[in-house]
């Protein structure tokens, strides 16, 4: 396909998406990093290596997976001109984001009830690993949240129809990726105690 042919709404749509794909990019490279560091530094004395993931991390799992659902049900009923629908979607998706963080802080409660603190003389490397990857993850989920929070204004203003929706599909787009970078990031963190 050429990028160079077609409206130019439709070459602005294309490079708007392309940049949210360099984003997108960028993101994963900088958590391959994070990733990267914590593989490297299971050989150091005080690394942890039978630690427990937080129960607050599994549900927050399945929280964020369950928003996906909701937005892609969202969008398919505004594709469908059904905004009642649209507009439940979008709100269960938003109260389901602040849910997956709110479990987010409750996990790293259950670390601290565990006896491993961020820092200080209760900290271990392990952990705090863990700290800074949720953190770093919860930071994009807020970003996917305002995203989110515009597209819902924009909704309510009645800007996205049918067959114009790029804005929602930005935010979309962003959101699924965070969904599948938390489900990435868990499954990392759960099977890496058995491979090491």
């Amino acid at each position: 396909m050429d990028l160079t042919q077609g409206t130019p709404e439709e070459k602005r749509a294309r490079s708007k998406k392309m940049m949210v794909w360099f984003g997108i990019g960028s993101l994963l490279m900088s958590f391959a990093g994070l990733l990267s560091a914590f593989i490297v530094s299971r050989k150091r004395e005080d690394w942890l290596n039978e630690f427990e993931l937080p129960s607050a991390f599994y549900i927050s799992l399945i929280v964020i997976v369950i928003s996906s659902l909701t937005l892609i049900i969202a969008k398919r009923a505004l594709s469908k001109s059904n905004n009642q629908l649209t507009t439940i979607g979008l709100v269960l998706t938003i109260l389901l984001g602040f849910a997956f963080i709110y479990f987010q802080f409750q996990g790293f409660g259950q670390i601290i009830e565990a006896g491993y603190n961020f820092t200080g003389p209760t900290s271990n490397i392990t952990m705090s690993f863990i700290y800074v990857i949720a953190i770093l993850h919860i930071a994009h989920v807020i970003v996917g949240l305002i995203c989110l929070i515009v597209v819902i204004y924009n909704h309510f203003r009645q800007k996205y129809t049918a067959s114009k929706m790029l804005g929602f599909d930005l935010a979309a787009m962003f959101w699924h990726f965070v969904d599948i970078l938390w489900l990435v990031l868990f499954l990392f963190l759960y099977f890496f105690r058995y491979i090491i």
